[in-house]
């Protein structure tokens, strides 16, 4: 018997191109190379409080029928956010998350050579997407730990990008630009140019930070999801929210079996409860200023924070912050910090329960003073 061709057929020149990477290293990782768990694990921006007890009872009930795919249109769910909207299910697409979504609209719009402007330093994994498929990224400083609307704007226009990406309010560095800024962004968008705004932290945010909803707009494309003040970033359920043609293009790239059955429920389920939604925005607020509070304890300056997590300036360069970062983490602290300067000053610290910041406030001191001993 002729032995087949050890060879495979040629990947494509974008893939080939790209380094192989994550971009973001999960705790899961670490406590692998550690051989030992974290005891805070209070840097991936998760909702420690948890989920709503009645999306786990959802959860629970559904588990059963697991063996059944998730309903491909997403019918029920899609319904109950476009009336928890005041909009048509048709203006609603639903997704593993925002970061599935993401892919799907990148991939609607970028292809080899398309430029899309965003911020130095801002959501990384949107930057994968643009990437893995060809796209350029063209980007603007932050102003003031803010990204600049106005300096993204310029570079769109410059750089004629078919995609501009804003947070609102922002990861890594937890700002929020008012609703009349956004307003501004949208009325001011190039014509040949697309706006993916991501709203990931929006329930944490005050009063005032969102424009009002606007699905008539053929080149806004809005992302939310129950992965944050929801608690169910396990399950992967997020959403976009558009103009109705443009949410229908979704339905032509999209996995439509992506969205499990038990994850459909539970967030149907999360979405009815406010009660639980609004205690947990309470337990964040409290988290939030609990640590800026340790911060200043420890001669730190904090980012004031319209999100779930902490920016804490480690009051140096990156290499110092990095120096902190890895003695929290050698301490059994998961954190995280922005990648590049000047944001990469700060370490950025995840609301947690009491016991998490009871132990932040124990090991930041020591991380702190063998950090300064190790700088000189």
């Amino acid at each position: 018997m002729t032995r087949p061709s050890m060879q495979r057929p040629a990947m494509t020149p974008t893939v080939v191109a790209l380094p192989e990477t994550v971009p973001f290293v999960g705790p899961e990782a670490q406590e692998r190379a550690r051989d030992k768990a974290f005891r805070a694990r209070i840097g991936a921006n998760e909702n420690v409080f948890g989920p709503s007890p009645k999306a786990i009872e959802a959860m629970q009930l559904t588990a059963g029928d697991g063996w059944m795919y998730g309903d491909p249109e997403n019918h029920e769910l899609k319904v109950a956010i476009a009336r928890h909207h005041h909009v048509e299910p048709g203006n609603i697409a639903i997704g593993e998350g925002i970061d599935g979504l993401l892919g799907y609209a990148v991939r609607l719009f970028v292809e080899p050579g398309v430029k899309v402007a965003t911020s130095f330093g801002g959501y990384p994994t949107f930057n994968y997407h643009v990437v893995g498929f060809g796209g350029q990224l063209v980007t603007a400083p932050y102003r003031d730990d803010h990204e600049d609307p106005d300096a993204l704007l310029d570079v769109a226009r410059r750089e004629q990008a078919r995609v501009l990406f804003f947070a609102n309010p922002d990861n890594p560095m937890g700002t929020c630009s008012d609703a009349a800024t956004v307003t501004g962004l949208i009325e001011r968008l190039p014509e040949h140019t697309m706006l993916f705004l991501d709203e990931a932290y929006l329930e944490f945010a005050p009063p005032g930070t969102a424009p009002p909803l606007d699905v008539e707009h053929p080149r806004v494309l809005r992302f939310r999801t129950f992965s944050k003040a929801y608690g169910l970033a396990g399950l992967r359920v997020g959403y976009a929210i558009g103009e109705t043609s443009l949410i229908r293009a979704f339905d032509r790239i999209r996995n439509h079996f992506g969205m499990g059955r038990v994850a459909q429920a539970a967030a149907l389920a999360a979405l009815g409860d406010g009660a639980h939604l609004r205690e947990v925005v309470g337990k964040v607020a409290a988290a939030r200023d609990r640590i800026a509070s340790i911060a200043r304890a420890n001669g730190l300056g904090s980012v004031p924070s319209a999100t779930n997590f902490v920016a804490l300036d480690c009051g140096r360069d990156g290499a110092f912050a990095r120096k902190v970062l890895n003695g929290l983490v050698e301490r059994d602290v998961f954190v995280r910090m922005p990648g590049v300067a000047p944001l990469d000053r700060c370490i950025r610290v995840s609301a947690g329960t009491p016991a998490h910041l009871d132990l932040l406030a124990e090991m930041l001191p020591e991380a702190l003073a063998e950090a300064r001993s190790a700088s000189g």
